[in-house]
């Protein structure tokens, strides 16, 4: 039985290190995400007081190391998209399957549906059956695919989108 302990909390400035280091790899050597050049430290910096200001950006800690984080940011600027989010999720290497995406998206829907937020969507390039596993164990619905829409690593790359009413995980007030 593993009794690591683990802990998920607010990120801050301080973990841009480590959010960066985790994300690095997805950049450079996937097509998981559209970027093509790694964020500094101090972009994530950047990053994560952004999304800390309207929704939320959380790591996980275990023996006091950053493994893994999740965020929430804007869906898109326009005004009606105010209570959508779009959320993800990074980890790092060799800990899918291991609960720590189960984790972070634990305690970030909460979060974002106390912070008002109606709506989360996922974006996830296909192919990727660990994200979409992931998306539809926490309830996540498909609600389709832009094909062709991003360009990586020599090839077009289609994008699921599925989404989830946040309503579900929103505190209940006595």
């Amino acid at each position: 039985m593993d009794t690591t302990p683990t802990q998920v909390r607010d990120a801050t400035a301080a973990d841009a290190q480590a959010c960066a280091a985790i994300y690095a790899p997805y950049v450079t050597d996937t097509s998981i995400t559209f970027e093509y050049e790694p964020p500094t430290d101090q972009e994530m910096a950047r990053r994560i007081a952004d999304a800390q200001r309207e929704h939320a950006w959380l790591v996980l800690e275990e023996r006091g190391r950053v493994v893994g984080y999740a965020y929430g940011a804007p869906f898109r600027a326009r005004a009606a998209y105010r209570w959508s989010c779009e959320v993800s999720v990074y980890l790092e290497r060799g800990r899918r399957r291991t609960g720590a995406g189960r984790a972070l998206y634990g305690a970030l829907l909460p979060l974002l549906a106390e912070r008002g937020m109606h709506t989360a969507l996922a974006g996830m390039t296909l192919p990727n059956d660990a994200s979409q596993g992931l998306h539809r164990a926490l309830g996540f619905e498909p609600v389709g695919v832009l094909r062709e829409i991003g360009h990586k690593n020599g090839a077009w790359r289609d994008v699921a989108w599925a989404q989830l009413p946040l309503a579900a995980h929103a505190p209940v007030h006595a």
